[in-house]
């Protein structure tokens, strides 16, 4: 037993007091915040400790941070995934705010095991992130915005699209001296490098509503600003709706994430243990509730597949927190050569987690890292987020997207009040550069230069004269053929326009030509949508049969002047053409239309019919037909050119029905006929197993016809290779009054080739296509049972090369490789049956010119 008498006691209590004061007299305590440096956005959870400590803190999900130690310790370590681990000098004992900005670093992650002696292989069995992402995944269907009855929210978001990496060296080049206003520095750790030039840029607001039941989603576009080109030049929305189309919302709670017409697997989807490797690579206790990062990396490098890590919460919910997604180096896709996604989640009023901000930025070039190219980025701002708000119904009706009349014309005072997004004040000279740009002479030559060598005119004032492509082509009928052709501009009228080009046979010694004239409506062109316009016009020129019925003008083409096999049946064909288009916001549209069309067998083919046992030959057939196509497109986007319009395949699908029918007596028609034809085209995703696109179509012709007015399959005798055409069926080969047919075009991603060591790198892609054709031609059109039609053409040895299908329907498939040297692919394509037939061959090789991501 220790006794300590009362002096002692006080002389110990007095110097432990001495000591408690001089520790507290010497604490140290740092607080601030971590932003990142590029985009100043807060870093949540990142590492603070004081350097040769264990003293660490975590900072929140704002990324504000607070730490403190007794010990003498001068340096604060700050460490986060993917960023550049940097030390601050700190002075011991006092209390100061240091608010720090961290840079990213521009490499991969790197998977790490831990072992002894081997290196322990990888098991989804017992690992215990596999464990957690099972149970994230089992949890998806509560955490997605759906499982609300009612969800609204205010989103703001803007895309950018610059040249990057751009050197001093370019830069400071003669032609762009001119330019020097354009030209923006970033730092050149980040993706794009430095020396930027932004060349568009966008911003949207608008308000968004969901309800559950019955399901419905309705945007109401408030405002929408963009960049706007020289309307000569370019289609400025087609180019917003392709910029849109590549920079895709990202709902990390979705299977798949569509980027660039790609489908990535999300970390998080139903089958993804079986593609990703996960590992916990942190806990974090400083926020709440709880956290636990997961890292995840592809199985195969090469697969369309995402590396980075997501923070979950550990409240019995398994939401997502925070995510980083990142492509790796070895990936399968073209042009892109580094792609990032961030996503912030924050709580709601009844503690579900919801998408509060998202930052994808894209690299994209054709050279390695560091080298020209461009970037793209867009970041999207969710604001007064509310649950189980109910609406009134008539809020969800009509549209699911509605823009406000003044969307497009709101005030530079309307967008300073209501950006929900500081970064995007500094982007807004932008809008100021570009038109600046637009207004300088040397740019506008070099965009004229450019329309002309991509889209094929050449403009002289209020006209255009091209294709360049369609001047010199030829044929067995016509030899050389020269041609030249050229429209009228929204320079020369927006509601009137014509087009017209002229074509001369050296061979055939005639002339062809086109010209038409159309009114639009709607004060906006022909071709901007919704289309509303009368068109009428007259043609005369030379075609394939079955080739070029329902094509208004056939281009020509110097690489289709190639062909295979004998290809000398033609028709000298005269369109007097009348059309009403009518296309509606829905992308609902209807074509009332009416033609008159003589045909003239030309070449070695002929219009014979047998009349009492003798030979009779027929110099032309005349039809006059009235026609209704009708079309659906639902959610359609589409790039749109001056005389066309791509259609921007994605997966939902397009309807088309088509009526003609033929009165025989009007305006000189020879025949009554009714043909009914029917189609549908949809794009399937199949994750990583790739996607497919499938055509089914159907037809039927009601009337007696002979067989220049029965459906003339399409064949295909060049050596390019054809999507809706049978590749190695001969011009004319088959004809029907009712068929069927279904074409299917899979596209494989890469799934093999992927897997084999070596041929990996050079990221080839497979392909697979199946086509099968069943049709027929009834006893009533078949020159074979009725001798009194137009029989069937014969070639040079006199043995017909036109046939109806019998039992078996037409069929035949390729296997593909493609993007070789990225941009060609390959098909090697077999004929299954009718092999007996003249002229036909069981195998071709076929090439294409196939440019994808």
């Amino acid at each position: 037993m220790i006794n300590i008498s009362k002096k002692s006691f006080c002389v110990l209590t007095v110097l432990v007091f001495f000591f408690t004061l001089q520790a507290a007299a010497q604490s140290t305590k740092i607080s601030g915040a971590i932003t990142n440096i590029k985009d100043k956005s807060p870093i949540p959870y990142v590492t603070v400790l004081f350097k040769g400590s264990k003293v660490a803190t975590k900072t929140d999900a704002n990324g504000k941070y607070e730490i403190s130690t007794t010990e003498p310790y001068s340096q604060l370590q700050v460490e986060y995934v993917g960023f550049k681990t940097r030390y601050f000098p700190v002075i011991a004992g006092k209390e100061q705010v240091l608010n720090i900005k961290l840079q990213e670093e521009s490499q991969n992650l790197v998977e790490v095991n831990i072992s002894s002696n081997k290196k322990a292989p990888y098991h989804n069995k017992g690992n215990p992130a596999v464990e957690l992402i099972r149970k994230v995944i089992e949890h998806k269907p509560m955490n997605r915005l759906e499982s609300a009855k009612n969800v609204e929210f205010d989103q703001y978001d803007w895309m950018q699209f610059s040249l990057s990496n751009l050197s001093e060296k370019f830069k400071n080049k003669k032609i762009l001296r001119k330019y020097q206003f354009l030209f923006d520095v970033q730092d050149s750790s980040e993706i794009g490098g430095k020396n930027i030039m932004p060349v568009y840029f966008r911003e949207r607001l608008s308000k968004n509503y969901y309800r559950k039941d019955p399901e419905k989603k309705k945007v109401i576009m408030l405002a929408d600003k963009h960049v706007n080109f020289d309307q000569g030049l370019v289609d400025n929305n087609a180019i917003g709706n392709y910029f849109e189309r590549m920079y895709a919302d990202v709902n990390i709670y979705d299977n798949n994430i569509i980027f660039t017409n790609s489908q990535f697997l999300s970390p998080i989807a139903d089958g993804a243990p079986a593609f990703y490797k996960f590992f916990i690579t942190d806990t974090i206790k400083t926020s709440k509730p709880n956290l636990i990062e997961l890292s995840f990396v592809p199985r195969n490098k090469n697969s369309l597949l995402f590396e980075g890590r997501i923070y979950i919460t550990m409240d019995g919910k398994y939401a997502v927190q925070n995510a980083l997604l990142k492509t790796g180096k070895g990936i399968n896709i073209n042009f892109v050569r580094s792609l990032e996604v961030k996503l912030n989640f924050e709580q709601d009023s009844l503690g579900k987690f919801h998408l509060s901000r998202s930052h994808l930025l894209m690299d994209f070039g054709v050279g390695s890292d560091g080298g020209r190219g461009f970037k793209g980025e867009r970041t999207v701002i969710i604001k007064d987020y509310k649950t189980n708000v109910a609406q009134p119904d008539e809020l969800y009706k009509g549209e699911s997207l509605v823009v406000v009349p003044e969307a497009e014309s709101r005030s530079d005072e309307f967008w300073a009040g209501n950006r929900l997004d500081t970064l995007a004040k500094e982007k807004v000279k932008i809008y100021h550069n570009m038109d600046s740009l637009g207004k300088m002479k040397s740019f506008k030559r070099m965009m004229d230069i450019a329309s002309f060598f991509f889209i094929g005119y050449k403009k002289y004032g209020p006209v255009e004269v091209g294709p360049f492509y369609s001047f010199y082509t030829f044929n067995s009928l016509e030899g050389f053929r020269p041609r030249i052709g050229g429209r009228t501009t929204t320079d020369f009228s927006k509601r009137f326009y014509f087009d017209t080009y002229v074509a001369y046979g050296i061979k055939d010694e005639r002339w062809k030509g086109y010209l038409s004239g159309a009114y639009a409506f709607n004060n906006k062109s022909i071709y901007t949508f919704p289309q509303s316009f009368i068109r009428a016009g007259f043609q005369r020129d030379v075609e394939i049969p079955g080739d070029g019925a329902k094509n208004i003008i056939p281009e020509d083409n110097f690489v289709s002047s190639f062909k295979r096999g004998e290809s000398n049946q033609f028709l000298y064909s005269d369109y007097y053409r009348l059309e009403y288009m009518q296309e509606y916001s829905n992308h609902f549209s209807f074509n009332l239309g009416f033609k008159k069309w003589t045909q003239t067998a030309a070449g070695s083919l002929v219009f014979d019919r047998y009349a009492d046992n003798q030979l009779v030959r027929t110099d032309r057939l005349t039809t006059s037909e009235l026609s209704l196509d009708l079309r659906y497109a639902p959610h359609e986007k589409f790039y749109q050119g001056k005389t066309f319009r791509e259609r921007l395949i994605e997966k939902y699908p397009v309807f088309n029905f088509n009526y003609a029918a033929g009165i025989k007596g009007l305006l000189g028609g020879q025949y009554n006929y009714q043909n009914f034809m029917a189609s549908i085209d949809k794009r399937f995703y199949l994750s990583q197993f790739g996607r497919s696109d499938i055509r089914l179509e159907g037809g039927y012709i009601a009337g007696k016809v002979p067989f220049p007015l029965l459906d003339i399959h399409r064949a295909n005798q060049s050596y390019s290779y054809q999507t809706y055409a049978y590749n190695l069926m001969n011009f004319m080969e088959f004809v029907s009054d009712h068929y069927v047919s279904l074409n299917l075009d899979h596209n494989f991603n890469g799934l093999f080739f992927n897997r084999i060591p070596l041929i990996k790198k050079l990221k080839l892609r497979e392909y697979a296509t199946f086509k099968v054709l069943y049709g027929g031609v009834r006893k009533e059109n078949d020159p074979n049972q009725d001798p009194s039609l137009l029989q069937f053409p014969v070639n040079s040895d006199g043995i017909k090369t036109t046939y109806s299908l019998g039992k078996l329907p037409y069929m035949e498939g390729s296997i593909g490789v493609g993007n070789i040297f990225k941009v060609i692919r390959l098909d090697l394509v077999r004929r299954f049956n009718y092999l007996q037939n003249p002229g036909i061959s069981k195998y071709g090789l076929r090439a294409r010119v196939q440019f994808e991501f």
